[in-house]
C-alpha cells in the first residue's frame, strides 16, 4: 500500500501565549467550557492574530454496499440513489440545515449502483456499490488507491476554491454494517460492542448483521494495514471520505467530523497518518453504539450530544454556529486589561 500524504503536526510553540489570551478574556477561566478548546485548537492549526472560517463546505459522499443484499438494513439499496436525487432537489434534512447555518453543500456520487445526470452532481465513481464484504474484499486495493486519491482531489479543489472549514457527509444504504467491520477490526473489540440497529432494524435482522460482520471480520484476520482493512471491509464513501480528510490534514484545514460513518473513515485515516487527528473536530455523539467506541480510539470529544443517527453530516452542519462562537470570542471579546476589569 502506497504511503499517505504528508501531513505536519500542529505546531504548540505557541500553545502557552494563545491559552494566555483565551484565559485573559472578560470571563472566569474555562468558563466558557469546549468553546476554549475549540479556539485554541482552531488558533493553533490556522497560527493567525484572527481566527476565520470562510465558506465552510460539506461534502456528502454517496456509495452503494454488496452487503445490503443480505437484508441488514430496512430500506433497500435503491434508496441510496433516490436520497441523493433527494439532495440535488434540495430536500433532505442536511439541505435544510446548510440553507439554514451557512454551509456550502457538494454532492459526490462515489459509485452508488445506478448513475445519475446531473450537472450538479460530483462524479468520482468507483464502481457500481461495492462487493459484499461479508464474503471478499468490498473493492480492490486499485479500487481503495483510487478512491483515497479522488477524495483528496476533491477536498483540495474546495480549499483551493476558498473554503476555510470542511466537513463530510454520506449516504449508502448498509454502511453502518461496513463502519462497524472496520471499527471491530481497527480495535479488535468485539462486534458485540460495536453493532448498532443503523436504520432501525428488527432483532432478527440484528443478529443476522452481527453474524455477517463477525464473518468479515474474521474473513480478515491478522491484517493489520490501514489501507487494507479500508479495501476489504469498507466502502466506496468510506474511502474517498478517507482520503478528503487526510488532504485536509495536508492543507491545514480544520475539518468537522459528523457520525458513526464518517468517524469510521476519520479512524482509517488516524491510522494511517495520525497526525491529521490534530485538524479534527467532532461534531456530536452518534446514538449509534459504536460512535462511542470512534471517538474514545480518537480520544474525542464531540460538541453536541442531540441522539441523532441520521447521518448525511447533519450533525457535523448543526456544529457549525458553535465553531463561528469559539471564532467570535477569540477575535473579539475584551480582554481584563482592555476592558478595564479588575478581578
Amino acid at each position: 500500500m502506497s504511503a499517505p500524504c504528508a501531513i505536519s503536526a500542529l505546531d504548540r510553540t505557541a500553545q502557552a501565549q494563545i491559552q494566555a489570551r483565551i484565559d485573559n478574556k472578560t470571563k472566569p477561566q474555562g468558563a466558557l467550557g469546549q468553546l476554549e478548546r475549540v479556539a485554541l485548537q482552531l488558533a493553533l492549526i490556522q497560527q493567525s492574530e484572527r481566527l476565520s472560517l470562510p465558506s465552510p463546505t460539506l461534502l456528502v459522499f454517496a456509495g452503494d454496499h454488496g452487503v445490503a443484499a443480505e437484508g441488514v438494513s430496512i430500506a433497500p439499496a435503491a434508496v441510496t440513489r433516490q436520497m441523493v436525487l433527494n439532495f440535488l432537489a434540495g430536500g433532505a434534512a442536511i439541505n435544510c440545515f446548510c440553507r439554514t447555518l451557512g454551509w456550502q453543500l457538494k454532492v459526490v456520487d462515489a459509485g452508488i449502483l445506478e448513475p445519475i445526470e446531473d450537472p450538479r452532481l460530483i462524479l468520482r465513481r468507483l464502481g457500481a456499490g461495492t462487493a459484499n464484504l461479508a464474503q471478499t474484499a468490498a473493492m480492490s486495493p486499485a479500487q481503495c488507491q483510487q478512491g483515497l486519491q479522488w477524495g483528496g482531489e476533491v477536498a483540495r479543489r474546495e480549499i483551493a476554491a476558498g473554503a476555510g472549514l470542511l466537513a463530510f457527509g454520506e449516504m449508502g444504504i448498509a454502511n453502518t454494517t461496513a463502519a462497524t467491520a472496520l471499527l471491530a477490526a481497527l480495535t479488535d473489540l468485539p462486534v458485540g460492542d460495536c453493532i448498532g440497529r443503523g436504520t432501525g432494524i428488527s432483532d432478527a435482522q440484528l443478529a443476522h448483521k452481527q453474524a455477517l460482520i463477525e464473518q468479515a471480520v474474521a474473513r480478515v484476520a491478522g491484517q493489520t494495514d490501514p489501507q487494507a482493512l479500508l479495501a476489504e471491509l469498507g466502502g466506496f464513501e468510506l474511502v474517498q471520505i478517507c482520503g478528503a480528510i487526510l488532504a485536509a490534514a495536508e492543507a491545514r484545514v480544520p475539518m468537522l467530523i459528523d457520525g458513526f460513518i464518517v468517524s469510521a473513515a476519520a479512524l482509517v485515516a488516524c491510522r494511517m497518518a495520525p497526525a491529521c487527528r490534530d485538524y479534527m473536530l467532532f461534531s456530536h455523539g452518534s446514538a449509534e453504539p459504536g460512535h462511542a467506541r470512534l471517538l474514545a480510539a480518537m480520544e474525542a470529544e464531540p460538541l453536541l450530544d442531540l441522539g441523532l443517527r441520521l447521518g448525511e453530516g447533519t450533525g457535523a452542519a448543526l456544529a457549525l454556529p458553535l465553531l463561528q462562537a469559539a471564532v467570535s470570542f477569540y477575535n473579539d471579546m475584551a480582554s481584563f486589561e482592555s476592558a478595564g476589569v479588575t478581578v
